[in-house]
C-alpha cells in the first residue's frame, strides 16, 4: 500500500546516515568521525527504530509526522548525566550507551562537534542549552559536564516573568534558521529547568530534480486518492528491492548526506515495514543497494509537527524519570525532589526539486514533583546556637561558630 508516512520515515533515517556510511567513492571519508565508535553507531540506530515503532503504534494511522532521533538521544543523554539509580539505569538502558558517562559523554562531544563538519555543500548544525530558575540550585558539576560535553548554553533566568519564555522561543528559532518559532507557550510555577536540543539541516541534492518536470500526480494515501506535486527524475541512484519494500537513496552535497526512502509493496504497509526494521536490517539493505538507472517520483512537501513523547519513552522502558519516583540527584539533590514533566519535539521539514530543510527541537521540561521537599540545613558556614530552658524560657548559653 503506498502511503505519504513513508516519507515521515526519512526524517529519521536522513539524520542517521553518517552512522552506516556506504564506502562507495561517492563519499568523502570525515577522519573526524572515525573517532566514532562503531558501537555506538549500531547501539543509536537500534534506539532508533525502537523508537520509531513505539512512535508510530501511538500517532494516529491518518497522520504524518517527522521526527529525529538523533535530538531525542541528545536531549536524554544531557538528562542522563543528571540522574542517578534506577532513573539512570533506564535512561543508559533505553538509550543503548555504556554506563560509563564519562566515555558515551566524549563520544556526544566528537559527534556534536564533528558531524556538522561532515560534508562542506551541507548545513548541518546541533546547539544545545540549559534554562533554569534563577532562585533554584543546580549542581555546579551538572552545568559544567554539559559545557564541556555538549557545547550546552546555559541560562539561569526568572521564570516569572513572561519574557524568558519569548528568550527560550527564540533561541529555538535563532538554532533552527527560523523554521520553529515556538517551543513552549508558558512556564508554570513548578518548572525549574528546561533541557533543549536543536538539530537543523540544509542539503542540496547531489543530483536536483528538474522543476519543469515536476507534475500533478494522484497520491492515494490512507485518506483518500488526492493531487500532490510530483517531481519526477530518471537517473542512476543506489535502488534495492526487498522482500515487502523497495528503497532508494537519494545524495545531498558530496554524498556524505543522503536521504533513504522505503516503499511499500502492494501487499504491504507502512507499519509492517516499520516493524521489520532493525539495526541489522537497516545494514543489510544498505549493502544491498546498488546503483542503477531508476524512474523516480518523489512529492515535494512542507510539514510542522509537535509531540509529546511522555507516554512513547515510558513504553521504551524509561518510566521512572516521569513519576515522583525519579532520581534527578545530580541535577539538585536529593533524589525524589525533581521529576521530568515532558519530553517533546518540534520538528519542520520541506522536500523540493532543489533539496531539503529540515529542523528538530527536543524540550525536556524538569519540574518540582508533588512528594513533600524536605527543608536543607547544612551548616557548612557560620552560624549561631544557644541553649534555653523552655518553661521560664530562659537562655542559658549562646555561641557563635565561624571556623573549624
Amino acid at each position: 500500500m503506498k502511503n505519504f508516512k513513508t516519507l515521515t520515515l526519512v526524517g529519521a533515517l536522513f539524520l542517521m546516515a553518517t552512522s552506516c556510511k556506504d564506502e562507495a567513492d561517492s563519499v568523502q571519508p570525515n577522519q573526524l568521525l572515525k573517532s566514532i565508535p562503531a558501537t555506538f553507531a549500531d547501539q543509536t540506530s537500534e534506539f532508533a527504530f525502537d523508537f520509531l515503532k513505539k512512535h508510530n503504534a501511538a500517532e494516529k494511522a491518518d497522520k504524518n509526522y517527522f521526527v529525529s532521533p538523533l535530538s531525542l538521544h541528545i536531549a536524554l543523554g544531557m538528562l542522563a548525566n543528571g540522574a542517578d539509580g534506577k532513573t539512570k539505569e533506564e535512561l543508559l538502558k533505553g538509550l543503548g550507551v555504556s554506563s560509563d558517562l564519562v566515555t558515551t559523554n566524549r563520544i556526544y562531544k566528537d559527534l556534536i562537534d564533528n558531524l556538522p563538519n561532515s560534508d562542506p555543500k551541507v548545513t548541518n548544525t546541533i546547539a544545545n542549552s540549559v534554562w533554569y530558575r534563577n532562585t533554584f540550585s543546580v549542581e555546579k558539576n551538572f552545568l559544567d559536564i554539559l559545557t564541556a560535553s555538549f557545547n550546552a548554553q546555559t541560562y539561569a533566568e526568572d521564570f516569572s516573568n513572561s519574557a524568558t519564555v519569548g528568550k527560550i522561543n527564540t533561541w529555538a528559532s535563532d538554532n533552527t534558521n527560523g523554521k520553529i518559532k515556538k517551543v513552549i507557550d508558558q512556564i508554570e510555577p513548578t518548572h525549574v529547568m528546561f533541557l533543549m536540543n536543536a538539530l537543523y539541516f540544509k542539503g542540496d541534492w547531489k543530483i536536483p530534480f528538474k522543476t519543469e518536470n515536476t507534475k500533478d500526480a494522484s497520491f492515494a494515501g490512507i485518506s483518500g486518492t488526492k493531487t500532490a506535486k510530483m517531481m519526477n527524475m530518471t537517473e542512476k541512484v543506489k535502488y534495492t528491492n526487498r522482500p515487502n519494500y523497495q528503497a532508494i537513496e537519494l545524495a545531498y552535497g558530496n554524498g556524505n548526506y543522503v536521504m533513504t526512502i522505503l516503499l511499500p509493496n502492494e501487499k504491504s504497509n507502512v507499519s509492517n515495514v516499520l516493524n521489520s526494521l532493525s539495526g541489522s536490517e537497516w545494514k543489510n539493505f544498505n549493502t544491498a543497494l546498488s546503483e542503477q538507472k531508476v524512474i523516480v517520483g518523489l512529492p515535494k512537501f512542507t510539514l510542522e509537527y509537535e509531540t509529546n513523547l511522555n507516554s512513547v519513552l515510558s513504553n521504551l522502558g524509561m518510566p521512572t524519570m516521569f513519576s515522583d519516583f525519579a532520581d534527578l540527584s545530580k541535577i539538585s539533590p536529593p533524589a525524589g525532589k525533581l521529576k521530568v514533566g515532558f519530553v517533546k519535539q518540534n520538528t519542520f521539514v520541506a522536500i523540493d526539486e532543489k533539496g531539503t530543510e529540515a529542523a528538530a527541537v527536543t524540550t525536556i521540561g524538569i519540574e518540582l514533583t508533588s512528594a513533600p521537599i524536605m527543608p536543607e540545613f547544612i551548616c557548612n558556614r557560620p552560624f549561631v546556637f544557644f541553649i534555653s530552658e523552655k518553661q521560664s524560657n530562659t537562655i542559658l548559653f549562646a555561641g557563635k561558630i565561624v571556623t573549624l
